[in-house]
């Protein structure tokens, strides 16, 4: 296995192409209809055309026609190669119209659906398409949608004033829309989900490692608390404003700075259907599973773990489960009833055994109890509940309580620390652990700034997170412990969110693919940027009366853009910050360099013998005054 500390400098030759051929598989639709702002009752279900036109349809200011579609797709491979997915839309009419697709996310049916009954649809926009030719078929790519066998429902909407005719599937000739799926086979053991900078292996591959990787899933924030609009939802109006939730959070500005990716409103058990959005997101970012911090064995909390445990065994029973009790939410909860709590959710086929059939606790803050109470708590487990337990304790203090949970434990962890001075020697308690018999779970860190608790760590953009992951590999750790998958209170979250995307995550990706089988060949050229919006040292514009400041010990304060590289041959990067250009020549593999953060707009393009391989513009402006402190760093993709 490579070290990390060799790839800044390693060349990596391409990937040839694959001389497989192709296959092509093609879906007509199961159902098509269309609906019509200007007939908001009506049901247009047997009509043989699809109509798609903007709000100015006919000189109207309540036009719009909007058509649904909905496809079946069986018999994918999963470890299928080069996937294309394109939807194929016949013309009724020649028209210079641009036609967009986005994702239906709430329930429909052909029958029963009018404008007044419409579904809920997705924010991005998937695909589009300018341009129509009566009886020529328009092709638009919507591969980014379609994750493998499954029921995919798209809406097809327009801006222009005049209207784009399509045929339905009930048009003679079989005319109707239709889904394309073409691919390469597989040899089971590369997956492509996702723009990354190499091939991830397939989830196969990555689980028959040995060595596990979880994230810490934190229950008080789920993608969605009440099911709103992200615009108007519980997150925008009480977590993200200094005046939200009664003004409770106005002395630091506001509870949160970041939040999960948004989403319209969702028909039926929203929660479950969330946390399923979840374990697939992670299980495409490569995860074993997640780590779930259980708070409570009564509240909202504890139905949010039993959620999960359903959505993980619905999604996919080989995604597991990690039981971690937080002695700091369950101090008041005696070890019978923390025992029958555990015992119940260790029912289910996605929580976390090992091959000996012993249940994984690894409680949070362990040494909130002694390790005389959790010895006990283990023998009710087993008397009790014929439940034998590995506990692997997370502390906040190994060296101090290591010694003394030693015989009851089957291997160690610590919460850890989020900023690279702290990280710089990390191999010492893995060694320590090691040498007593027990496996490791390595924290491994992206941030951490915590507004209301007043303190915040210089994460140095990437440098903690690649730091962190160094120690893991470099320490031969035997598990991994991402902190956290969405604490987004103390902003260490790797989940998909609005101050990030996937950027996190897919970083991430190749040091995990490092950690479990070694380091991928770079095959597309990729940049990524990450920087704060705002100096360090700025004050907010807001009457904010309680400000973070650095916690002791941490790597100190500074103000850089990071633009970090990883190239399939060495190129030229152009590096735009606040209207300043500066240039630097990057060498292959993966390369990371500072500059100094201005006010304005930061942007990095990358070339190669005069061409463009990778650009990445970050969408977040840089400000001196900031409206509140804001130190959570923002991080964007060239590849997303």
């Amino acid at each position: 296995m490579a070290s990390i500390a060799t790839l800044a400098t390693s060349v990596v030759a391409p990937v040839q192409a694959s001389a497989v051929a192709s296959v092509s598989k093609t879906f007509a639709a199961a159902e098509d209809v269309f609906v019509s702002q200007a007939e908001p009752a009506k049901s247009f279900a047997t009509a043989t055309w699809l109509s798609v036109c903007g709000t100015g349809c006919g000189s109207a200011t309540t036009g719009q026609r909007i058509a649904l579609t909905r496809f079946k797709i069986t018999d994918i491979p999963q470890d299928a190669e080069n996937v294309k997915v394109t939807l194929d839309l016949v013309s009724a009419r020649t028209t210079d119209t641009t036609v967009s697709v986005r994702p239906v996310t709430g329930a429909w049916t052909e029958a029963a659906t009018t404008w007044n009954t419409r579904p809920a649809l997705g924010t991005p926009t998937i695909g589009s398409h300018t341009g129509f030719t009566a009886g020529g078929t328009a092709k638009l790519d919507v591969s980014s949608a379609v994750e493998g066998d499954g029921t995919y429902a798209f809406a097809l909407t327009g801006t222009d004033a005049t209207t784009t005719v399509l045929m339905s599937s009930r048009e003679s000739g079989n005319r109707g829309p239709k889904l394309t799926v073409t691919y390469t086979e597989g040899t089971g053991g590369e997956q492509t989900d996702g723009p990354l900078p190499f091939t991830l292996a397939g989830t196969a591959a990555l689980r028959a490692s040995a060595k596990k990787v979880f994230a810490h899933y934190f229950t008080p924030y789920p993608i969605s608390l009440d099911n709103q609009a992200p615009a108007s939802d519980y997150y925008a109006r009480n977590y993200l404003k200094p005046e939200g939730e009664s003004g409770k959070h106005a002395a630091y500005g506001g509870l949160l700075r970041d939040r999960p990716l948004g989403r319209d409103p969702i028909a039926g058990d929203y929660a479950v259907a969330d946390l399923k959005t979840e374990v697939k997101q992670a299980i495409a970012a490569g995860l074993d599973g997640f780590t779930v911090d259980i708070l409570s064995v009564t509240s909202a909390h504890w139905t949010r773990v039993q959620n999960l445990i359903k959505a993980a065994e619905a999604v996919d029973p080989g995604f597991k489960i990690v039981l971690m009790p937080d002695t700091n939410g369950l101090a008041s909860v005696d070890s019978a009833t923390l025992a029958a709590a555990m015992a119940k959710l260790a029912a289910s086929k996605s929580v976390y055994r090992l091959a000996d059939n012993r249940l994984v606790v690894a409680p949070f803050k362990a040494e909130g109890r002694t390790a005389a109470w959790w010895s006990d708590w283990m023998k009710t487990m087993e008397t009790t509940h014929g439940i034998k337990v590995a506990l692997v304790p997370c502390f906040l203090d190994f060296n101090k309580y290591r010694d003394t949970f030693a015989s009851i434990s089957y291997g160690f962890s610590n919460w850890g620390n989020r900023n690279p001075a702290a990280n710089s020697s990390l191999g010492t308690n893995i060694d320590r652990a090691h040498s007593m018999g027990k496996i490791w779970m390595q924290p491994v860190s992206v941030q951490d700034e915590r507004p209301n608790q007043g303190i915040f760590d210089e994460a140095g953009n990437t440098e903690n997170l690649r730091a962190t992951w160094r120690g893991a590999i470099d320490g031969k750790a035997d598990w991994v412990q991402l902190t956290t998958w969405n604490d987004y209170s103390e902003n260490t979250q790797f989940a998909p969110s609005r101050n990030a995307g996937w950027t996190y995550l897919d970083i991430n990706a190749y040091y995990l693919t490092c950690y479990k089988l070694g380091c991928p060949k770079i095959t597309n050229d990729t940049a990524y940027l990450t920087h704060r919006i705002q100096p360090v040292a700025a004050q907010p514009t807001y009457t904010q009366t309680k400000l973070m400041k650095l916690r002791t010990g941490s790597t100190a304060a500074r103000d850089t853009v990071e633009v970090l590289t990883m190239l399939t041959a060495a190129g030229k990067v152009s590096v735009t910050i606040g209207g300043t250009t500066q240039t630097y020549d990057a060498p292959a593999g993966v390369s990371a360099k500072t500059f100094p953060l201005r006010p304005g707009a930061a942007s990095a393009t990358v070339t190669r013998n005069s061409a463009v391989i990778a650009k990445v513009v970050s969408p977040y402006p840089i400000s001196a005054t900031p409206y509140v402190q804001d130190l959570h760093y923002r991080a964007a993709s060239s590849e997303r």
